[in-house]
């Protein structure tokens, strides 16, 4: 099962379709496919052999899925690398993948030499980088170098937050598990279009959003980079039927149009995640935009999408839906080692995954996290076959998961356990904070107390005020009540977006 036939396959059912937009570039399906077999013959001609890794350093270009096309059509193994990294994860990231060919933007490479020293082949993008000269040098080859299920197809790498990157093996049956659940899941069909805002070199911009609308002959158009303006008049302009918006970018939306809202009724599925949103913002961009947003739960760990809801599902309030049980068995373990959890019992269990999308292990598992071993028979990853994905929920009768917290970044507060995110949802109703974050610190009575890291939606706002409004809202007393209050300009993320907490705790000790 080479994913590579799938998309061949769906390229010629369409080939008189637009598949790839960018700006005023598009790129219909039959020469989609025909770039990606003269990359496939450029690969082959020079000696690349199956489960080789060829890299892919890039914001969301046309090159990029022509690339991972050609890649896979060669037997080889993509490896979409953060184009936000900084210099340590990334030299880490390049080195420990092994990949020999790194396709780049021309900016980039001083960068990329300067960095590797040697290292792999660099092809650059744009009409007069190496990446189009070997496309020309190159008839398409048309045939699919066969790869087992259990085989590689992609090696992608975590931020990195809590140590050096970490290399996720994802096969092609992971991949194509996966992109089969989005598409059964979502109903999508040749008709849907997708504004793609979420970077390739992540599962939401990859798995969920480009490959399940290529295997059914829709549309993509890409946006290189986040800009809420440019996505608001796209969203207008060109009517998608099918997105996706990480948590802060939702944020940012809902802000944009709160004092002047905009109609984006075309829109039958707009996906929603990264972390947890609070319901404010939620109702935020619903107000600002019409757009009733599905709530999505993944890692790269299980290839992408594992929770989520269902066309016309109503959703429940701060639950992320239930499990895509044709691609992962789920189960709730309680940290404390007691029975599992089942609908309606009360309590909260770490998520614990198994099947067709979850990963066999990570790449070079003694290479990661400072040395610690992670690979499959890592008691802190893998029990008895199960992944761990070390996010605590809880579910309801009728099972629809709840996401509580991270288990590392519970906050143990004069022997009780509060969960950051929790207050979080109750601060973030606050009408002048524009974004909120919640992490412990360290106090002389309570061991941590909670501290609350603001960023106001006007100036002027004071943590004294702020600790006045806490004091009237019986959802943030007790142990729940923000301690210590810090006002920021900014909150820090991660290349993917997601809030930094290891970060934030650096900053506020």
């Amino acid at each position: 099962m080479n994913i590579a036939g799938l998309l061949r396959r769906a390229a010629a059912d369409h080939a008189g379709q637009v598949a790839l937009r960018l700006e005023d570039t598009e790129i219909g399906y039959a020469q989609f496919a025909e770039r990606g077999g003269r990359f496939a013959a450029y690969l082959r001609a020079t000696g690349v052999e199956p489960g080789e890794r060829i890299g892919f350093f890039l914001p969301n270009c046309l090159e990029y899925l022509i690339g991972l096309l050609g890649t896979w059509q060669a037997g080889a193994v993509g490896v979409p690398l953060n184009y936000l990294f900084p210099d340590a994860p990334l030299r880490h990231a390049i080195e420990d993948s092994g990949v020999t060919r790194l396709v780049a933007p021309p900016g980039d490479v001083e960068r990329l030499k300067t960095l590797l020293g040697g290292g792999p082949e660099i092809l650059t993008t744009g009409p007069d980088g190496g990446f189009a000269r070997v496309l020309a040098a190159h008839e398409p080859v048309h045939d699919v170098v066969p790869r087992l299920d259990r085989d590689d197809a992609l090696l992608m790498y975590t931020s990195g937050s809590t140590g050096v990157p970490k290399g996720v093996r994802q096969t092609h049956r992971n991949t194509t598990a996966q992109v089969d659940g989005v598409i059964d899941l979502y109903e999508l069909t040749s008709a849907d279009h997708v504004l793609n805002c979420m970077p390739l070199f992540h599962v939401g911009g990859l798995q969920l959003a480009s490959l399940p609308i290529l295997l059914r002959g829709g549309q993509i158009t890409f946006m290189p980079r986040w800009d809420v303006t440019m996505w608001l008049d796209l969203a207008q302009r060109l009517r998608p039927t099918y997105g996706g918006l990480i948590s802060t970018m939702m944020i940012d939306v809902g802000n944009r149009t709160a004092a002047q809202p905009v109609v984006l009724d075309s829109f039958r599925i707009c996906m929603f995640g990264g972390s947890r949103t609070p319901t404010a913002a939620i109702e935020r961009l619903r107000a600002g935009t019409g757009i009733r947003g599905v709530e999505i739960y993944g890692q790269t760990e299980q290839s992408g999408l594992v929770v989520s809801y269902a066309p016309g599902d109503p959703r429940r309030p701060d639950s992320m839906g239930k499990p895509l049980e044709q691609v992962v068995r789920t189960r709730l373990v309680p940290v404390d080692g007691g029975p599992d959890l089942r609908p309606g019992d009360e309590g909260v269990g770490e998520l614990w995954v198994q099947g067709d999308a979850v990963t066999p292990g990570y790449w070079h598992p003694e290479r990661s996290a400072g040395g610690a071993t992670l690979g499959t028979d890592a008691p802190e990853k893998w029990s008895d076959g199960w992944f761990r994905t070390g996010d605590l929920m809880s579910v309801d009768a009728d099972g629809y998961l709840y996401y509580v917290d991270r288990i590392d970044d519970m906050i143990v507060s004069g022997g009780e356990n509060v969960f950051p995110q929790m207050v979080e949802e109750h601060l973030a109703n606050h009408p002048d904070l524009a974004e909120v974050a919640v992490i412990g610190t360290a106090h002389e009575r309570w061991v941590e107390q909670v501290t609350a890291v603001v960023v106001p939606a006007q100036p002027g706002v004071t943590a004294e005020q702020i600790a006045e409004w806490c004091a009237t809202n019986p959802d943030l007393r007790g142990m729940h009540k923000p301690r210590r209050i810090e006002i920021v300009e900014a909150l820090p993320r991660t290349g993917s977006g997601k809030l930094n907490r290891p970060e934030l705790r650096k900053r506020f000790p």
